[in-house]
C-alpha cells in the first residue's frame, strides 16, 4: 500500500535540486519556495537558522525512492 502523499513534478524537482546541493543548502526566495515550503511540512527538509533549506534524511530516502527510483535507498542517519 502505498502511504507516502504524492509529490508534484515541481516539488520532485525542487527535492533534486536540494538533494544536489547537501549541506550547502538552498537558499529561501527562490522560485522552489513553495515547493520548499511544502516538503517542509512533509518532513523532507528542514530550514536551518541561516534561511536556507537541507535535506532531511526522510526527503533523501524519498529521493532515492521517487526520484532515483532506488528500490531501497542507503541512507546515513
Amino acid at each position: 500500500m502505498w502511504s507516502e502523499p504524492y509529490l508534484e513534478t515541481c516539488c520532485r524537482s525542487a527535492l533534486h535540486r536540494l538533494y544536489l546541493c547537501d549541506s550547502a543548502g538552498r537558499p529561501a526566495g527562490q522560485k522552489d519556495d513553495p515547493c520548499l515550503r511544502r516538503l517542509m511540512n512533509g518532513g523532507l527538509c528542514a530550514e536551518r537558522q541561516d534561511g536556507r533549506f537541507v535535506v532531511t534524511a526522510a526527503g533523501r530516502r524519498r529521493h532515492a525512492t521517487e526520484v532515483l527510483r532506488s528500490p531501497v535507498a542507503p541512507i546515513d542517519d
